[in-house]
């Protein structure tokens, strides 16, 4: 057997054990103090011993995760970004697959490697507790939230995005230098005009990754963008990217070669790649028919917008507030009351507009019950256990609210307005006594849902992609329930026509997760599906002509969904 001995230069010195030696150097060694002691020697031995690295491509920091076992596609991504992507990558996995846990490892592992010590974690507001407990729970990294100035100072900082990019936050964050920097919601950096990409591209970080589930969503140019700020030069110049990979904004040329450089800065990870163990998901369609005051309402707001659109020259630029107003009406007679008042007061009160805007006020009033609102109820009631509801509603929210508590029913609220310690106040109160959380869009970004498994859709987002992100809040790795969603439409509505398209026509519910992206990417070269969606119920002239016109839309979808299944199975 050999031992290390050190010398005063730190140098190693491979000596012979032998019985007789030892006790004569333990006793030499007692002789030189208290600090010079032979358990002390062998304490400092094992700690060299701990910290050799006996395999490179090994990730040394799993010896260390004693309350985590990560999945197979979470340690290859660690190893990927160490060994072949050198600490910068974009971790682009969908939703609910743990970008979180291979961040936590790439960080662990190379703090484990005595290659970082200062690291600065940018994530929404909401998420930064969250972040701190799973890195000091997980990984054993000893991280903070910033709160106070003297906070950022520490070793391993957690902070939201809108705080580090403001003075003072900015300059002292823009005078250190940082060994990692995390960035969550990396796709609210795509555009480099914004403060929010300026700010991180002049950051000084050795290591640097990015997470997102949606890193293309409008353009090429923003994936660029992307790339070029966590990689400059990985694309070439902008012009030469262009020229490389680019037919339009939407449609991109070179697809393969385009796709191996994506490949040396992005990892995306995909439900349908198998290997990930997820529960099933049960969707159930609950197609409400409106009180005939409702669907007074409905029809009324419905001819306002489309004489409106047909006043403007079929200009849909300027028409988003009154289609906001199409969509509230479907959802609740509160959120459509506030946009229709604030119009009025932007008219003459003696204008025909005015007027039309004010009968429509009186028919609100004539409303009595909300018909969503009594079924939501009733289906809570049947599940008796938690519940998230979604609304993309400020005003919805709030009326449900009150409705569930006038019926005896404990529910809290959760919206993208709430600070930080409010958000986790609602989130610790729905974990332990309320039987529903009702939730914004705004407000569901990002959080973690495993301990409730069933979820209704109040209203439905016409982005397929908004609806698929909801449902991940619940439908995730660590849920060990079937999840259950009941999504509410009313009949002889546009929510009824959105959806038959969705459920229908291209069965997004029951997709292989991960295909809805690549679907909506072929589809929308040269409109969003909202767009059209738009134009349809502004131009149609009756709802039988609207349903034609989105059964045709469908069809068109359901072409590309059957050749992007089979492109799967010919992989």
């Amino acid at each position: 057997m050999r031992l290390t001995e050190y010398s005063e230069h730190a140098r190693p010195v491979e000596i012979q054990h032998n019985r007789g030696w030892f006790a004569e150097l333990e006793q030499r060694m007692n002789k030189n103090g208290p600090w010079d002691d032979w358990t002390l020697y062998k304490l400092a031995y094992e700690a060299e011993q701990a910290k050799l690295v006996t395999s490179f491509d090994e990730l040394q920091c799993l010896s260390y995760l004693a309350h985590l076992q990560p999945m197979r596609h979470q340690i290859e991504t660690a190893v990927k970004v160490l060994h072949e992507m050198r600490g910068r990558a974009i971790l682009a996995d969908e939703v609910g697959l743990g970008k979180t846990i291979e961040a936590g490892l790439i960080l662990k592992e190379y703090m484990v490697r005595g290659l970082v010590r200062k690291a600065l974690i940018l994530v929404p507001a909401s998420l930064v507790l969250q972040w701190v407990r799973e890195l000091n729970q997980k990984f054993g990294i000893a991280a903070v939230a910033q709160k106070k100035e003297y906070t950022w100072h520490y070793d391993v900082v957690v902070a939201s995005m809108d705080t580090a990019k403001r003075d003072p936050h900015k300059q002292l964050l823009l005078s250190k230098e940082y060994d990692m920097l995390i960035v969550d919601e990396a796709h609210k950096l795509k555009n480099k005009k914004t403060t929010n990409y300026q700010f991180i591209n002049q950051l000084h970080k050795k290591y640097c990754l990015l997470l997102t589930a949606t890193p293309v969503q409008n353009d090429l140019d923003e994936l660029y963008n992307l790339i070029t700020l966590l990689k400059p030069g990985q694309l070439g110049g902008q012009g030469e990217f262009v020229a490389n990979f680019v037919v339009d904004k939407r449609m991109p040329k070179n697809e393969e070669q385009l796709q191996r450089e994506l490949s040396k800065v992005m990892i995306r990870n995909r439900r349908s790649d198998g290997n990930i163990g997820f529960t099933k998901r049960y969707v159930k369609n609950v197609p409400l028919t409106l009180s005939p005051e409702e669907q007074s309402l409905y029809d009324g707001v419905t001819q306002f917008v489309k004489e409106r659109y047909r006043e403007s020259g079929g200009d849909l630029a300027n028409m988003l507030s009154l289609l906001t107003l199409q969509r509230e009406v479907c959802s609740s007679r509160n959120a459509v009351f506030l946009t229709l008042h604030n119009l009025s007061k932007r008219m003459a009160e003696d204008s025909p507009v005015h007027a039309k805007i004010w009968s429509l006020i009186h028919k609100i009033k004539d409303i009595k019950a909300n018909t969503k609102a009594e079924k939501a109820l009733e289906l809570v009631r049947e599940m008796n256990e938690k519940v998230i509801i979604f609304t993309e509603y400020r005003a919805t929210q709030d009326y449900l609210l009150q409705f569930f508590r006038s019926q005896n029913m404990i529910a809290v609220p959760y919206s993208g307005g709430m600070n930080r310690g409010k958000k986790d106040w609602m989130m610790d109160l729905f974990r332990g006594r309320a039987q529903v959380m009702i939730a914004t869009e705004a407000g569901g970004e990002g959080i973690n849902l495993q301990f409730c498994h069933h979820m209704i859709n109040f209203d439905l987002p016409w982005n397929p992609m908004r609806v698929e992100q909801r449902i991940g809040r619940v439908h995730r790795l660590g849920q060990t329930n079937d999840v259950k969603i009941y999504n509410l439409s009313t009949l002889g509505t546009i929510e009824e026509h959105i959806l038959n398209l969705l459920h229908e026509k291209i069965n997004m519910f029951e997709l292989v997760i991960g295909e809805l992206d690549v679907i909506l990417e072929r589809f929308e070269q040269d409109d969003s599906l909202e767009k059209r969606l738009y134009k349809m119920m502004l131009e149609s002239n009756s709802d039988d002509e609207l349903r034609a016109q989105v059964d045709s839309l469908g069809q068109s979808l359901n072409q590309i969904v059957t050749s992007v299944g089979q492109s799967r199975e010919a992989r």
